[in-house]
């Protein structure tokens, strides 16, 4: 089976403010299955985003080694698509041509591309507003075409660093509602880097929780899917685990 490897993964760097060096990631050892939707999360400036950078290629580990489907991972590749907080999409190009930019850049036909765009849009919700361009669109609206984008290029594994986190509470839910639905429709594989507890255990099948670059524990998510908050908000299971998380987390 597919899966992304991360073996005794370390990060140390030097801090010009601290006269010091830090070490960002210590020994974190993790497997990653293909159809996993796992979150890491922790307080501030405990790891996650340089451990998703790293993954993601755009920054060299210090020790340890990452392995994807067997391969080593030492730089970017369109194997492993991102999504940040940013939206970062292309404002001269319509929402069609943005979802559509990554299988173009694969080579396809455009025929082809613009197919896949438009299936991913539709699986989003977003048919309707193919031919707009991003500064025409609402900010929850901006993000959910960066998923898409994402997801058209068809990798092996989605990273995405607090890709929420811009947008108000009511919007938030929504996407996270969505990305439960697309993620149960088509399966990939993706690691969600939260601070937001709830948000956590609502997307994920597994739960890390990191603490000074550690990873401090791991938890099964077994909630029932689909997920929806109007249902979980109440639900004794969901609050018990959200609780044991954050419990974790305030003691990182």
């Amino acid at each position: 089976m597919k899966s992304l490897v991360l073996r005794n993964l370390s990060k140390t760097y030097f801090d010009p403010y601290a006269g010091a060096h830090v070490n960002a990631v210590r020994d974190v050892s993790m497997t990653v299955t293909q159809g996993e939707f796992v979150s890491v999360v922790g307080p501030s400036g405990c790891g996650k985003t340089t451990l998703l950078n790293m993954i993601a290629g755009f920054m060299p580990a210090s020790g340890g080694e990452i392995l994807l489907n067997d391969r080593a991972v030492d730089g970017p590749g369109p194997e492993r698509g991102v999504v940040f907080q940013s939206f970062a999409l292309f404002p001269w190009k319509t929402v069609l041509e943005n979802v559509a930019f990554g299988p173009k850049m694969r080579g396809l036909p455009k025929p082809e591309c613009e197919k896949i765009a438009r299936e991913y849009l539709a699986l989003a919700g977003l048919a309707h507003a193919a031919e707009r361009y991003p500064n025409e669109l609402s900010g929850g609206m901006q993000q959910r075409v960066g998923v898409v984008r994402a997801l058209a290029n068809h990798p092996e594994v989605l990273l995405m660093d607090e890709p929420f986190a811009s947008v108000d509470a009511q919007t938030r839910m929504t996407l996270q509602e969505e990305l439960t639905r697309i993620w149960q429709e088509r399966r990939p594989t993706i690691i969600f880097i939260t601070h937001d507890v709830s948000e956590a255990v609502f997307l994920a099948n597994r739960v890390i929780v990191l603490s000074k670059g550690m990873v401090l524990k791991e938890l099964e998510v077994t909630l029932p899917r689909p997920r929806v908050w109007d249902r979980l908000i109440e639900d004794a299971a969901f609050k018990a685990l959200s609780g044991q998380v954050l419990q974790l987390v305030r003691s990182a």
